[in-house]
């Protein structure tokens, strides 16, 4: 099997070390508009080859590892594929890719979602186990093909992923409080420490708690911008929910209701236990 990966970064990078190491995969080329990005892609061992894009299109799979907003303009390109080529987005939201999937294409695109990354981005953040046991949510299969959705259960599954069926509303609802929320937070906390702090105080004081809710602050803006946006409702709907908890603890402090907010508290560490 030929495989094509769009997107050379984390996700994409990361997927190429991964299938080289199944007996599914024959060859796999690698497309980015960087030319830096293929340069170091290639140095790096992710792909077999840079290819060009209408070579890409040519392969029995095509992952669509590129931000979500790229992922739709890149589907109207794919229009002309054959029957037979399997396309797969890696995308963080769902229901805006889904609607805009081009119907000549409908049958061969599944719409997946694997539940893994990490703060870092570019080329040199891709590793060999991103994925192995991790969790990918395919939405909307019921008007995907089978001979694509049983491709694509086999390459997920051979390189270590769970699989889970979703709607896309639901994944969209869900991945706005457990992903999306999480990282907006983050980028606050860091915003508001920048603009209080400087450089030297930051580095000499921070420790375990600043580092761990800040770490996903150093994630790519553009990849997430993207998400934001495509997420819109469900992720101001997930800020709202979080500001009354904001709120609720400020005023138990302004109050000096200590008994309150440790019970407050105590209930929150309940989660330590569903994970």
């Amino acid at each position: 099997m030929k495989v094509g990966i769009v997107g050379l970064g984390l996700m994409g990078g990361s997927l190429g070390l991964a299938l080289q190491d199944t007996k599914l995969v024959s060859h796999i080329l690698g497309y980015s508009r960087n030319l830096t990005t293929c340069e170091e892609a290639l140095e790096l061992g992710l792909v077999h080859e840079i290819a060009s894009f209408n070579e890409i299109k040519e392969c029995d799979i095509i992952f669509l590892a590129i931000p979500v907003e790229a992922i739709i303009d890149t589907l109207q390109l794919l229009k002309d594929v054959g029957e037979h080529t399997t396309i797969v987005d890696l995308g963080s939201t769902k229901a805006e890719i889904i609607k805009n999937v081009p119907p000549q294409i409908r049958g061969n695109f599944i719409a997946a979602h694997p539940m893994c990354g990490t703060e870092k981005f570019g080329p040199s953040a891709a590793f060999k186990t991103l994925y192995q046991d991790q969790i990918v949510v395919f939405c909307d299969t019921k008007h995907s093909d089978d001979f694509h959705k049983d491709r694509a259960t086999q390459i997920f599954s051979h390189i270590g992923m769970k699989i889970v069926f979703m709607d896309e509303t639901a994944h969209d609802k869900h991945a706005s409080f457990i992903s999306h929320l999480p990282h907006i937070i983050s980028y606050a906390l860091a915003n508001s420490v920048i603009g209080q702090e400087d450089p030297k105080s930051i580095l000499l004081l921070a420790a375990g708690g600043f580092r761990g809710m800040s770490r996903l602050a150093k994630s790519s803006p553009t990849m997430w911008a993207d998400i934001f946006k495509q997420n819109r409702e469900n992720l101001l709907s997930s800020i709202a929910i979080f500001e009354k908890e904001l709120e609720k603890s400020k005023q138990m402090i302004m109050d000096e209701k200590w008994d309150e907010l440790e019970q407050w508290m105590a209930n929150a560490t309940t989660l330590h236990k569903i994970l």
